[in-house]
């Protein structure tokens, strides 16, 4: 049975138990969070950055581009290292601050005079004069290496290098880097083999001929799942000792720092500290637990400023470099230097190591808490999860829906303004994974629930009322109350007249038809005009309006169903006069009040139906008209609701049986007017019932006469046989007019008269 109540406990216990669920699965995470997770995290970090666009950079950052347009100067890479020393030379002239080596140079420069003369062979030697070879292979200018090598050693530069994490056999115990920076470990009593740092395997190192740089850093830049890099390590670690980045060493040599420390926790009871952050001088770099910095991307491909390489080759001093940091790097098609930004899938990886130092710079890398982000979690689940659930209980899916957005939409706004903005990574995909989930699961328990409820409306009402009212039910199951409660509707009982008659000619398969055929057509006219067939008693139907729908004009539509039940009767006189029948007439009683309405019967039949005095009434209603005559009779309450509407006639003032107050009782007679003369012998009629109530019986004997004369009818003898009686005895004491008895004797015109 369907409960009356606006509030479904049953999804708010299973909304509850979804939400500890989810604080369960945060809790078994820890503090590694789920790749899935970490995933959706990342996506939606990705979007806010496009959200933001492109933001300025510091311009104290720029790149020396290997471009499509130095290619085509200089022909094909690499270069001569001969060129490479010019263009360093350059840069150092124009006073940078430091320039970084987003390229390895791993072999000799094989273009290089001095390499091919020491690498001829023997009858080609031969060949040339000894004193030529001797000469070339001796003069330092023709040694492109050691000019390179000169070159880096005049400046401020970092060559780079590069990690390998698996053993591919090939490590030696010379195949170390050499950075020029001392690192310190904080706290002191730690050792670098027990903090946390991503381990590599060995190093590929730069040729020692052109190993004269100040410093080298490593060039990788590593990528999550997706391929994009968004976490760039600082340091990493290969035989227990701490390398730094190239990005890193470049900002460190620019701005003159002799040492860094790393900072690690010594609170933690692990194999493994994890790293808190970096210390260049004064300045502070967070990293996350292995020294990864979060990379506060400017914007797409292009945001910082490129110089091709041709253009520093053809200036001895370009202005624009002095006090830069300068990398030199490549994205020329064909390189392969390309990495997938939150901007895009084609970066030019040397403008990631760009974007690290002018992160650095602005002290504006994104920071990343683990703590903040599950206690923010686990806020937004509990809080979003009841907020979506109460949402769901009190108003159902659409409005649980429209909340959830609402809470997605303002999550991720409030991520993006209050965290994004202010540079932290803090993932809120658990609460948005929630709450989504929240709202799906709890919909489909409601939409079972509600299936149920529609099934059982479908099979409670279908056969009661009319289709678009069980429609109506079916969407919005909260208009319909089970479960008894007290409302204003108008009843109807309608009954045959002379059944037992009738019903004594047919045999019990031919009544059954005739039934049937009567209930069926009676029934299709009430659902018609709105009401609720409630049950059929014998010969009877009694029916009701206003509920389960409600009906602001519940009385006009009852009242306007039995004036069409003429029709509907001449219908099915006319079928059954073909079949040797006579036709039949009804009388219809009709009352409006309060009246309980509900589920009432055992726990296991019950039947939506109105219970209450009014609803005596209008049955007795129904068995006076054959007292007077009518063939509909409503109440005075009624009445005055369809006054408007319908021209009604006053029958009698009567004291129906259980009733302490006597009630008007109405004949409706049509829709709007009725023709003159109906009114005027209305009229006639109403000044006889007046002197009928004044007990003047003489005076309104001769009214009543005249009346049933010029229209003999049941009516006015049933007020002549109670005024011949009233003449023959006396007037009863506290005359009021009122009739006192249940039913109305059956009056016999013969004696009448």
């Amino acid at each position: 049975m369907l409960k009356d109540q606006s509030f479904s406990w049953p999804a708010f216990f299973l909304g509850c138990s979804l939400i500890a669920a989810t604080c369960v699965i945060l809790y078994m995470c820890g503090s590694e969070k789920p790749s899935l997770i970490a995933a959706i995290d990342n996506r939606t970090m990705d979007i806010m950055f496009r959200a933001r666009g492109a933001c300025p950079d510091s311009g104290q950052v720029l790149i020396v581009d290997i471009d499509e347009k130095s290619l085509s100067y200089l022909g094909q890479w690499p270069w001569p290292r001969n060129v490479m020393a010019k263009i360093t030379d350059h840069l150092i002239q124009s006073g940078v601050r430091a320039v970084g080596y987003d390229i390895l140079f791993a072999e000799q420069d094989r273009t290089s005079p001095a390499y091919f003369i020491s690498h001829l062979d023997k009858k080609t030697a031969l060949k040339i004069p000894e004193t030529l070879v001797h000469t070339l292979g001796k003069d330092p200018a023709l040694d492109y290496d050691r000019v390179f090598a000169e070159a880096l050693s005049r400046g401020p530069t970092i060559l780079g290098y590069g990690f390998q994490f698996v053993d591919s056999g090939l490590i030696t115990n010379h195949a170390q880097p050499f950075p020029s920076g001392v690192i310190r470990l904080e706290p002191a009593t730690l050792q670098f083999n027990r903090i946390s740092l991503i381990p590599a395997f060995r190093a590929v190192l730069n040729h020692p001929s052109v190993a004269a740089s100040q410093s080298e850093g490593f060039i990788n830049v590593l990528t999550d799942d997706s391929g994009t890099a968004r976490q760039v390590p600082l340091v990493m670690v290969m035989d227990n000792i701490p390398y730094p980045s190239l990005a890193l060493e470049v900002f460190r040599v620019g701005m003159d720092i002799l040492e860094m420390t790393i900072h690690a926790s010594s609170r933690i009871k692990a194999a493994r500290q994890p790293v808190l952050g970096i210390s260049l001088g004064d300045r502070f770099i967070p990293t996350d637990s292995v020294g990864q910095i979060f990379v506060n991307y400017r914007g797409p491909s292009g945001t910082f400023r490129y110089i091709s390489a041709v253009d520093v080759l053809d200036k001895e001093i370009v202005p624009e470099l002095k006090d830069k940091f300068v990398f030199i790097g490549a994205s020329a098609t064909g390189l392969l230097d390309l990495k997938a930004t939150p901007f895009g899938s084609a970066v030019p990886g040397v403008e990631v190591n760009a974007t690290i130092v002018d992160n650095l710079i602005r002290s504006d890398p994104f920071t990343y808490d683990r703590m903040t982000e599950i206690g923010l979690n686990y806020t937004l689940i509990v809080l979003s999860g009841l907020a979506v659930t109460l949402v769901l209980c009190i108003l159902g899916p659409v409005a649980g829906g429209v909340a959830t957005a609402g809470f997605l939409t303002c999550t991720i706004m409030g991520n993006y303004f209050y965290f994004f903005l202010n540079h932290q990574h803090v993932g809120i995909s658990m609460p948005l994974i929630s709450s989504t989930a929240i709202l799906l699961i709890m919909s489909i328990f409601k939409a079972f629930r509600e299936g149920k409820s529609r099934r059982f409306i479908q099979g409670a009402f279908s056969r009661y009322v009319a289709p678009d009212v069980v429609n109506h039910l079916i969407k919005t199951p909260k208009a319909l109350s089970l479960s008894g409660q007290e409302k204003i509707l108008t009843v109807m009982f309608c009954d045959i007249r002379g059944f037992t008659t009738l019903s004594e000619k047919m045999n019990p398969q031919e009544l059954g038809h005739f039934m049937n055929r009567f209930f069926t057509a009676m029934s299709e006219k009430i659902m018609e005009n709105g009401g609720t067939v409630d049950k059929f008693i014998g010969d009877a139907v009694m029916a009701f309006w206003g509920a389960p729908k409600a009906d602001p004009d519940h009385a006009l539509h009852a009242v306007r169903t039995a004036l069409e039940f003429k029709g509907v009767l001449e219908n099915l006189a006319q079928a059954w006069q073909k079949k040797g029948l006579r036709g039949i007439s009804v009388g219809v009683g009709i009352n409006t009040g309060p009246v309980s309405v509900g589920n009432f019967g055992s726990l296991q039949r019950f039947d939506y139906t109105v219970m209450g005095d009014n609803v005596n009434l209008a049955s007795r209603l129904e068995g006076a008209n054959k007292n007077y005559g009518t063939s509909i009779l409503v109440s005075k309450a009624t009445r005055e609701l369809i006054k408007d509407k319908f021209f009604c006639r006053f029958i009698d003032k009567v004291q129906v049986k259980g009733r302490q107050q006597p009630e008007d009782l109405y004949e409706p007679l049509c829709l709007g007017f009725p023709s003159q003369e109906i009114i005027n012998e209305i009229r006639v009629f109403e000044q006889g019932v007046d002197t009928f109530q004044q007990a003047d019986f003489k005076v309104a004997k001769k009214i009543f006469l005249q009346l049933d004369q010029t229209n003999p009818c049941r009516l006015y003898l049933s007020y002549l046989d109670r005024i011949n009686g009233y003449l023959k005895a006396s007037v009863p004491p506290n005359w009021d007019g009122v009739e006192r008895r249940e039913r109305l004797p059956v009056v016999n015109r013969l004696t009448t008269k």
